[in-house]
C-alpha cells in the first residue's frame, strides 16, 4: 500500500462551524459514521461504522505509517477525527510522532507528516477551497453530489425533537434507510471526486517544500494556544451587563422600543434634525463631532454598543479544548492569490489593538470581575474589553511568550525587488522609512519628534497607500483626510511619492509587460528576478523563493479605461467564482505579499523547534522556556533566506506573560 484516499462522515453535538474540528471531536457523542477509502486508486469502499462494521486492521496500521501517503480534501478534518476515533478504540497515539523531534506535546493527534491535502493542492493552483467548487471549475466527470448538504444536516447534526419524530434529538440510519443508502453513495462520490482532482492536477505537483510548510502549519494548529478562561468569562459577563445598561440609557434618551434597531435609530435622528444615510462606525464617529449635545450622547452610546469585536471572547469559549487551549485557528494557503494564511474561528488576523497605558492593571481588574472599578476607571467598558482581547492568549504555566516580527517587511521587499537603492540604504542604516520618505518627497530633513516632524505623517500615509499603484482614492481609504490632510494635498502627495520612487513605478510597468507578454503570446518572460509562464491554460509567476503563484484561465481583456489588461478566474469580492481583472501594480502587490509570506515561512522553518503557537501577519508568537533568549529568537527570525541576497531584513520583539500589541 502506497496511498490511501479517504473521506469520512461524522456526528457530533458540537457545532463544527463555530468550534472547529479539535473541539468538535471532544464531544462525548462524537463518532465516525462512514469511512470511505481507496487503496492505490482502486475502487472506493465504504465502511459503515454506524451499523457495526469496523475499519480493517491494515487500514488502521496505514494511518499510523508515515510511509503510506494519506490523501483527503481538507485533510486536517480527517486526520483529527481519526485521531480521536483511534483513541476511542483505546489505541495509543504516542508512537505516531517518534520521527518528530518536537512532537511529544502533540502526540494526541496523528502525525501530519504522512498526510497530503487535495484542498491545499487546489489552493496552490488558484482553485476554490471547496470540493464542490473545485470539481465544478475543473469540469470533473464525477462531481460532488448536490444532495450532500441535506444528508449531512439529517445524519451528522442533532435534530429538533418534535411530535412527528417521536421527540428524538438525532436521526439514525433506521429512521430513513433510503436516505442512508444515498448518504453512502455520497461518501463514495466524495472520495472519487478527490481522486479525480489529484488526477487532473498530476502534471502540476505541489513541491515538497510547500508540503513541509503545510506540516509546520498542522503542527501549529495541533499545538494550539492557551486561553485565560477566567478573564474571558468575566469579560463576557461584563459585556452583557454593559450592553444592558447602555441599551437602557439609550431607551431613556430616545424613548425607542428597540434603540439597537438601525431603522428606529435613523428615524429618531432624522426627526431630531440629523439627516443620516448610514450608522456605520466611521459615519457615527464623524457625526459625533458636529452633532448637538443631546444627540452627541445618543451617538456615543450607539458607538459603544457597536463594539462587535467583543464577540471574539465567545469565539474563544466555543473553540477552547478540554485542556484550555484553542486550536485550528489558521488556514494554510487561505489566500490563494498569495498563499498567505487566513484566520479561522477566533480570527487572529483582525484583533483590536491595545492602547491602554496600564494594560496589565486593567486586565487584572476585569479578571477579578470588578465591574464597578472598570466603569469608574475607564468609563467606556466595551472599548476596554475590546482592548483586552489580545491578552486572553497566554503561555502555559512556567513559560513566557516571545513575540517577534519583521519591521516594515513589505516596504523592504518591494525596495529590494525594484532596486530602489535609497530605500535599501535607509533600511541598512536602521532609519525610519516614514521620515526618510517624507524627506525625499519634500526635500527637507525630517526627524520623528524633531525637525519637520509634522511631515512624517504624510510620509507614513504615502508609504501605506501608494506602493501598489494607489492614487488619491487609496490615500482616502487609508484615512488621509481623517489624519488632517486636505483634499488639495492628496494628488501632489501621489506625484511626489512616485517621483521619489521611480524604480518602484518602473517595477509596476515591467511586471505588467512581462505578464501581458506571457499571456498574449503564450510563452515565458522575465523581469526583476521573477519568471512569468503561460502553461496549460494557467499563468504561473515564479517568485524568488521558487514558489509559483497561479492564475486560472488568463485572457487579454479590456479595462474600464479602454486599455488592455489581464483577466483570470478566481474568487472575487462577492465570494463567488468569477472573472477578475488585474494589472501590473496589483500583480506587484501579490508578488510582494507572497514573497513576504515566504520569508515568514523561512523563519518558521528556522524556529520550528521553538513551540510556535500563533502567527499574525508578519509576527510569530513562541511559547518559550523562561531561559530562552529574545535576542537569539530575533536574530534567527531576521536571517535573510539564501534566495533573497541583498534584502535588508530586520526582526524585533519583546517578552510578555500575555499576548499584546507592544
Amino acid at each position: 500500500m502506497k496511498t490511501l484516499s479517504i473521506d469520512i462522515e461524522t456526528y457530533s453535538s458540537v457545532s463544527l462551524q463555530k468550534s472547529g474540528v479539535y473541539r468538535y471531536v471532544e464531544a462525548p457523542d462524537f463518532e465516525i459514521l462512514l469511512f470511505g477509502y481507496s487503496i492505490d486508486g482502486a475502487p472506493v469502499k465504504v465502511i459503515d461504522l454506524t451499523c457495526g462494521e469496523k475499519i480493517p486492521e491494515d487500514i488502521l496500521d496505514a494511518l499510523t505509517d508515515d510511509t503510506v501517503t494519506k490523501w483527503a480534501f481538507n485533510a486536517n478534518f480527517e486526520r483529527v477525527c481519526l485521531s480521536q476515533h483511534m483513541k476511542n478504540l483505546g489505541m495509543s497515539l504516542d508512537p505516531f510522532h517518534d520521527n518528530h523531534p518536537l512532537s511529544t506535546e502533540m502526540a494526541r493527534y496523528l502525525n501530519p507528516e504522512g498526510w497530503r491535502c487535495t484542498m491545499i493542492w487546489s489552493a496552490v493552483m488558484g482553485l476554490p477551497l471547496s470540493l464542490e467548487g473545485c470539481g465544478a471549475v475543473l469540469g470533473l466527470e464525477k462531481q460532488k453530489l448536490t444532495e450532500g448538504k441535506d444528508l449531512i444536516k439529517y445524519f451528522c447534526q442533532p435534530c429538533a425533537p418534535t411530535k412527528s419524530n417521536g421527540q428524538r434529538t438525532r436521526n439514525l440510519p433506521r429512521h430513513a434507510p433510503d436516505k442512508w443508502a444515498a448518504f453512502k453513495r455520497y461518501n463514495v462520490r466524495d472520495v472519487e471526486t478527490e481522486m479525480s482532482i489529484q488526477q487532473r492536477l498530476q502534471k502540476f505537483p505541489v513541491p515538497d517544500f510547500i508540503w513541509d510548510e503545510y506540516h509546520i502549519d498542522q503542527e501549529i494548529n495541533d499545538r494550539g494556544v492557551a486561553i485565560d478562561l477566567p478573564l474571558v468569562r468575566q469579560a463576557i459577563d461584563m459585556d452583557a451587563r454593559s450592553r444592558a445598561e447602555l441599551t437602557e440609557a439609550m431607551r431613556q434618551l430616545t424613548e425607542l422600543e428597540n434603540p439597537n434597531s438601525v431603522q428606529q435609530m435613523k428615524q429618531f435622528l432624522i426627526e431630531n434634525g440629523l439627516e443620516v444615510d448610514s450608522l456605520g462606525k466611521k459615519v457615527v464617529a464623524e457625526l459625533i463631532k458636529t452633532a448637538p449635545p443631546e444627540l452627541r450622547r445618543v451617538l456615543a452610546l450607539r458607538q459603544q454598543l457597536a463594539k462587535s469585536s467583543i464577540r471574539k471572547y465567545q469565539s474563544m469559549i466555543n473553540a477552547v479544548c478540554s485542556d484550555g487551549r484553542a486550536r485550528g485557528m489558521f488556514q494554510f494557503y487561505g489566500a490563494n492569490r498569495t498563499g498567505r494564511w487566513a484566520g479561522r474561528l477566533i480570527q487572529l488576523q483582525n484583533l483590536p489593538q491595545n492602547h491602554l497605558p496600564d494594560l496589565e492593571h486593567a486586565r487584572a481588574i476585569v479578571r477579578s470581575g470588578d465591574y464597578d472599578s472598570v466603569e469608574m476607571l475607564y468609563e467606556d467598558v466595551p472599548d476596554t474589553l475590546s482592548q483586552l482581547i489580545r491578552t486572553a492568549f497566554i503561555p502555559k504555566d512556567g513559560c513566557k511568550f516571545i513575540v517577534s516580527d519583521f519591521s516594515a517587511i513589505e516596504a523592504r521587499v518591494i525596495a529590494w525587488m525594484a532596486g530602489e537603492s535609497w530605500r535599501q540604504e535607509v533600511f541598512a542604516s536602521g532609519g525610519d522609512i516614514y521620515c526618510a520618505s517624507a524627506s525625499q518627497m519634500f526635500k527637507v530633513p525630517v526627524e520623528k519628534h524633531g525637525i519637520n516632524g509634522h511631515l512624517r505623517q504624510k510620509g507614513k500615509i504615502a508609504e501605506l497607500a501608494l506602493g501598489y499603484g494607489g492614487s488619491v482614492g487609496a490615500l482616502k481609504a487609508m484615512g488621509a483626510l481623517e489624519m488632517g490632510l486636505t483634499e488639495d494635498e492628496l494628488y501632489p502627495l501621489v506625484e511626489a511619492w512616485r517621483q521619489t520612487n521611480p524604480n518602484i513605478v518602473s517595477f509596476w510597468w515591467d511586471v505588467d509587460r512581462a505578464a501581458m507578454e506571457a499571456v498574449k503570446f503564450r510563452h515565458e518572460a522575465d523581469t526583476h528576478g521573477i519568471h512569468f509562464e503561460y502553461k496549460s491554460g494557467m499563468l504561473f509567476i515564479t517568485l524568488p523563493s521558487g514558489r509559483k503563484l497561479a492564475y486560472v484561465k488568463p485572457k487579454i481583456g479590456t479595462n474600464k479605461f479602454g486599455g488592455q489588461c489581464i483577466t483570470y478566474e478566481g474568487v472575487g469580492g462577492t465570494k463567488k467564482w468569477e472573472r477578475l481583472e488585474t494589472y501590473g501594480a496589483r500583480l506587484v502587490e501579490n508578488i510582494v505579499q507572497a514573497t513576504s509570506r515566504d520569508i515568514l515561512c523561512y523563519a518558521m522553518r528556522t524556529l520550528r523547534c521553538c513551540s510556535i503557537t500563533m502567527h499574525i501577519h508578519d509576527e510569530l508568537v513562541i511559547e518559550a522556556d523562561p531561559r530562552m533568549s529574545l535576542k537569539a529568537v530575533c536574530e534567527q527570525m531576521g536571517r535573510t533566506p539564501p534566495w533573497a541576497e541583498g534584502l535588508q531584513l530586520n526582526a524585533d520583539g519583546y517578552e510578555t506573560t500575555f499576548y499584546k500589541k507592544d
